[in-house]
């Protein structure tokens, strides 16, 4: 049995010196690979150092729409920054209404820039999207993203919204929220989703799950992801594990090292 954590912020501070025991810890608990994720161009070079380590770690590019104050980046700058094998998506993008209440113009025309830049490389998108839901999947569908698919990372949205991503290609993502005991609707998501769309994540440093509910997350803990995705779908874990591993894979096109 592997698991893989999806979404992971490896090069934030905290983790980035902690990467031999983190991978240690990824070890003993199963979890084969990880996903490093971009948030801006600035610390691009340091998630990709990550990514050169070994074969069980990976990059993505992008901007998160949280970050206002950093280079903007152009379908030029992100198609060569994704050119580097090592590079197996575009992102973290997408849509956050709640820290930027106001002219959100800039936020959608950044995201759609990345939803070109996907297409024209040919990776999927890693989509961020927090009370913006309709925007989002009105941008992916304008934008042609079903071309290229992706995941809507850390979903916390109501069915209707994931059948909506599920109908447009994309993969849905399933972090420690999902072992919160209020997650009513998450936990709802999580035993409709189809097997072959799920992915699983711990969006470390943050939202650790439980039993670590409030302290610093890290991949190892996204086996408790899993293992309470499985009591929800009254499965053995080992199905949810492969079934997300073999997602993770083909998703982003990654070959099986193991």
């Amino acid at each position: 049995m592997r698991l893989v954590d999806s979404h992971c912020h490896l090069d934030f501070p905290g983790l980035a010196d902690r990467l031999p025991e983190l991978l240690e810890k990824m070890q003993a608990a199963d979890v084969g690979e990880a996903l490093c994720i971009a948030v801006n161009l600035e610390d691009f070079p340091k998630v990709l150092a990550i990514a050169e380590q070994g074969p069980q770690f990976h990059a993505t590019v992008g901007v998160h729409p949280e970050y206002t104050d950093v280079e903007e980046p152009d379908e030029a700058r992100l198609l060569s920054l994704a050119a580097h094998p090592k590079v197996v998506a575009i992102g973290e993008t997408g849509l956050d209404y709640y820290w930027h209440k106001e002219k959100p113009e800039w936020q959608r025309e950044r995201f759609r820039t990345h939803i070109r830049a996907a297409r024209r490389c040919g990776k999927p998108l890693v989509v961020h999207t927090r009370e913006s839901a309709a925007d989002t999947i009105r941008l992916l569908a304008e934008e042609g993203a079903g071309e290229v698919g992706g995941v809507m990372h850390c979903f916390t949205e109501n069915w209707e919204i994931a059948r909506q991503a599920l109908d447009l290609g994309f993969h849905l993502s399933f972090s420690g929220i999902v072992t919160f005991k209020n997650a009513a609707v998450v936990k709802d998501v999580a035993q409709r989703c189809p097997l072959d769309r799920m992915l699983i994540e711990t969006d470390s440093p943050y939202l650790a799950p439980t039993p670590y509910r409030g302290k610093q997350n890290e991949p190892s803990y996204v086996r408790h992801v899993a293992e309470e995705i499985a009591r929800l779908r009254d499965c053995p874990l080992a199905e949810i594990a492969d079934a997300t591993t073999e997602n993770f894979h083909r998703l982003f096109r990654i070959a099986d090292h193991a």
